[in-house]
């Protein structure tokens, strides 16, 4: 079985170091699917629909351009509500320490416990961390709120959720931007080996095999594409 990282003092600091930032994964799979599911409900809707190949053009690309900043503007702003409110519980836990210190070593000690620290190892553990106000503040923020050790950032998670959303969903558009022959049955089968390639993408970070996250996602993706087509061939002109 092969080790997924290093476990020399070197490689271990380098890893547990602060200041890392998260993983974009979540942030790009989401926006990837959404990009590849929006671009095809349309193309498919108005395919069903009996409308020019001009319109699913149009729609497409303000699909692309405005669902994708609006993913991104949207996991920008909650991923920033998220830091406003990680900033307000360390100014709460900055009171608390200043106004009721044993109170929050109590619960210190509580957590270092719940750790696995006992005896005379547990009391020199908290009067350790307690000496230094920001680790502290820091396991406090992890243990008692569950939050991680590094503040996201917004950024960084928006661009990735909307050029992910900008090449995903640009797939079933594409044999409709070059004017492609039967672009509607071209579309739908690489807008589904797209999904298929974003969920076999996906296993590298889970433990599923590689072909059982691609299908999960091409069912995800059918389903919604089917659903568009339907509701589009009701309106048939």
């Amino acid at each position: 079985m092969t080790i997924e990282h290093g476990h020399s003092p070197e490689e271990i600091a380098v890893r547990l170091a602060p200041g890392k930032n998260a993983s974009l994964l979540r942030d790009a799979v989401y926006g990837g699917i959404d990009g590849a599911v929006t671009t095809l409900a349309i193309v498919a809707g108005v395919a069903g629909a009996g409308l020019p190949n001009t319109v699913i053009v149009v729609l497409g690309c303000a699909n692309i351009l405005a669902d994708g900043f609006s993913m991104a503007a949207g996991n920008f702003a909650g991923t920033k509500a998220d830091i406003d409110d990680r900033n307000r519980i360390i100014a709460v836990e900055e009171r608390h320490i200043r106004l009721n210190p044993e109170g929050e070593r109590e619960e210190l000690r509580q957590i270092l416990f719940q750790r696995g620290l006992t005896g005379d190892i547990l009391d020199q553990a908290v009067d350790a961390i307690a000496g230094q106000r920001q680790k502290w503040i820091d396991i406090m923020l992890t243990d008692e709120y569950g939050l991680p050790r590094e503040a996201p950032n917004p950024w960084r998670m928006a661009l990735a959720t909307f050029f992910a959303f900008i090449l995903a969903g640009s797939v079933p558009l594409a044999p409709y931007l070059f004017d492609i022959d039967r672009p509607f049955e071209i579309s739908v089968t690489a807008t589904l080996a797209t999904f298929f390639l974003i969920g076999a993408i996906k296993s590298r970070w889970s433990l599923s095999p590689w072909w059982h996250s691609g299908f999960g996602t091409l069912a995800i993706g059918s389903i919604a594409a089917l659903v568009a087509y339907v509701v589009g061939s009701a309106f048939q002109m």
